[in-house]
């Protein structure tokens, strides 16, 4: 690993951000987002950094603060609201305390905030503010996780030699008072150290100029990954099996619809029948490779490099033969089954062997698996949000190569259960839950065609504002781009593109497997893509007539026709709606085969209700008149016809 510092980089930050906030606060924010971006060291806002600096009160006296990361940023994009400053003085007195309960801790904190619209400072703060140095970076390096991941009386040889003597070992404890203190005392009673190893959990990097502290955690990184490299060398690598000759993306869009079924869990309310998941796919090489080995059961089995990824990812992963009966939808939902089944049922009796150790009642969660594993396939990760199950699967990544590394040196041995379980059902992580109201199409997928014109656009932002993901299926081009890019403004995975024409049975086929391989399936069924002609019946040409029909009519019935495929694959019942017109009940001069389309695609829509009912999909129609969209997205239909229309009805169009 090599330091990304640039000196041309930190005066920019400094430009930019010390005639408000001060030198080093801008560079404090300069190191935070270099730590950030690099994955290696931290995934989704883990990770902490702080600095010790003064700042005026409203008085005028000059006071010492703590400047450290606030929940609910990530430091790769951190600002200097994102670092909120704590009365210093007050948390260095807390250290005197024999104890302090994670709930007195936060209130301690909170309330020696100096702005109190300020974020929650980090559950770290006090381990930042006990050790005396002006800049302190946290980071969860792979390396480190690899290396003290190891059988407990080999662990810290093995991390003295990996990171050599100017670094200090501190046993594992939860993030907390108790760290805090231990911490403070490790590094007390060897003031030369430049590092700190927290075993099973990250390094602290300490000194008083920002490049330095970080310069420290990054010669300390690549020192322990030469380490790693030299040694695994030294070893032979395992075997790799053979792969399947499906390809991984499309045997994941056979199994995802299948597999989110049998991750489903019934609620018993009749209206949200099913609580659901969204699925996120990887297949790097390195992944496919070490499912591929002979370690990949023992790999899946084990519990976490660190406790803190339980929350993501929850205990071992799920794995799965790579012998699956993918074209077998019902011998294939059995088998999945099975396998959640028994996955739940070990989760129910961790939770059971644990919950009595408990110092409070707690809440339990679901056992559902987070990470599946599949040889051939790779990680398929779940999550209530696209944003969670993508989190799961960087972590998963992330976790199967510092695994097999960790095999490479040694012998992979993480925490143990009582571990684990403390951090899953720690108070402050209860305390979150019911927080939240969830919303009525959480965890739900639609796809919707049209999805770039006017109303298939407001479609899909409504849809997206109940809770719902949604797959934006139109002809590709700038205008579906632009519709996707509109609905998820900051690329949260809320919304996809897929380029599909209606009338193509190909193109229909794998806009759906792609839907699948997205998000894992669909659960909401928005037919809507559609064209009109406007012409007499004695005027209106067979090529014309027919072209209309095969949007509106043919279109309608082959997508249709795949989501009921999809929809008893999943296994989880799903909603269609179809887009009719006013025109079935009100058809209009000049505009017959528009209005002779719309009238087939409803009966389709009936039939289709009385065929699905039993599947558990309800199908509604709807009966639009015109709509005319606005000045940023007009609709093309209406834009079309609409003057012609008009003249029908002795309108001026203008």
């Amino acid at each position: 690993m090599e330091s990304r510092w640039s000196d041309r980089e930190a005066a920019e930050f400094v430009a930019r951000l010390a005639p408000r906030w001060g030198e080093d606060l801008a560079l404090r924010v300069y190191t935070s987002r270099l730590i950030g971006r690099d994955p290696d060291l931290v995934l989704h806002g883990g990770g902490n950094t702080s600095l010790k600096g003064t700042l005026t009160t409203l008085v005028g006296e000059r006071v010492e603060a703590l400047f450290v990361k606030g929940s609910g940023w990530d430091l790769a994009a951190i600002e200097p609201p994102g670092l909120p400053a704590v009365d210093l003085v007050h948390l260095r007195k807390l250290r005197a305390l024999a104890e302090l309960s994670d709930e007195e801790m936060v209130n301690q904190l909170r309330t020696h905030l100096f702005d109190a619209g300020a974020p929650n400072p980090s559950v770290e703060t006090l381990l930042h503010a006990f050790l005396p140095h002006r800049f302190i970076d946290h980071t969860h390096a792979d390396v480190a996780l690899v290396v003290t991941n190891q059988p407990r009386d080999e662990t810290a040889a093995m991390v003295r030699e990996a990171f050599g003597p100017r670094w200090a070992i501190v046993p594992y404890v939860m993030p907390g008072f108790a760290l805090a203190k231990l911490a403070a005392e490790v590094y007390e009673r060897d003031p030369s150290a430049e590092g700190l190893v927290l075993m099973n959990h990250g390094l602290f990097t300490f000194a008083d100029d920002a490049r330095t502290a970080y310069e420290r955690m990054i010669a300390g990184v690549d020192r322990a990954e030469r380490f790693v490299r030299a040694r695994a060398c030294t070893r032979p690598a395992p075997g790799r099996g053979a792969r399947p000759e499906v390809p991984p993306a499309e045997a994941a869009a056979r199994l995802a619809p299948v597999l989110r079924g049998a991750l489903a869990e019934a609620t018993g309310d009749a209206d949200r029948p099913w609580r659901r998941m969204i699925l996120e796919h990887r297949a790097s090489e390195e992944t496919l490779d070490i499912l591929a080995g002979p370690d990949a059961a023992r790999i899946a089995d084990a519990n976490p490099l660190t406790p803190d990824h339980v929350i993501r990812t929850k205990g071992p992963a799920l794995l799965l033969p790579g012998d699956l009966p993918l074209d077998d939808a019902q011998a294939l939902r059995e088998r999945l089954d099975a396998a959640v089944a028994t996955y739940r049922a070990a989760y129910d009796a961790y939770f059971e062997a644990n919950r009595q150790r408990a110092r409070t009642r707690v809440t339990k969660l679901d056992s559902s698996p987070r990470v599946v594993l599949v040889p051939g396939v790779g990680v398929v990760a779940a999550g209530r949000t696209k944003q969670e199950a993508r989190i799961a699967a960087d972590i998963a990544e992330h976790t199967l190569g510092a695994k097999a590394l960790a095999n490479a040196i040694g012998r992979y041995a993480a925490l143990g259960d009582a571990d684990l379980f403390d951090m899953e059902y720690w108070s402050l992580e209860q305390a979150k839950l019911g927080g939240v109201k969830e919303a009525a199409l959480a965890g739900q997928v639609a796809l919707v065609t049209g999805a770039a014109g006017a109303i298939g656009f407001a479609i899909c932002q409504k849809l997206i504002d109940a809770g719902a993901h949604v797959v934006a299926a139109d002809l590709g081009g700038e205008r579906l781009d632009a519709a996707v890019g509109d609905l998820d403004p900051r690329r949260r995975g809320l919304a996809a593109g897929v380029v599909m024409d209606v009338t193509d049975e190909r193109s229909v086929a794998a806009g759906s497997a792609e839907a699948c391989r997205l998000y894992g399936g669909v659960d909401i069924l928005v037919l809507n893509a559609g064209v009109a002609h406007v012409s007499s019946i004695e005027a209106t040409d067979a090529a014309a007539f027919r072209r209309v029909v095969d949007v509106n009519l043919t279109g309608y019935f082959l997508v249709l026709r795949e989501a009921a495929a999809l929809f008893r694959r999943q296994g989880t019942g799903g909603n269609v709606i179809v887009n009719s017109s006013k025109n079935v009940f009100a058809p209009g001069a000049d505009f017959g085969a528009y209005s002779a389309s719309k009238a087939g695609a409803h009966q389709l829509g009936k039939v289709a209700a009385l065929e699905l009912a039993a599947a558990g999909v309800r199908v509604n129609l709807v009966n639009a008149d015109a709509v005319f969209g606005d000045a940023k997205r007009p609709s093309g239909l209406w834009q079309a016809v609409g003057p012609a229309r008009a003249r029908s009805r002795g309108l001026d169009p203008a």
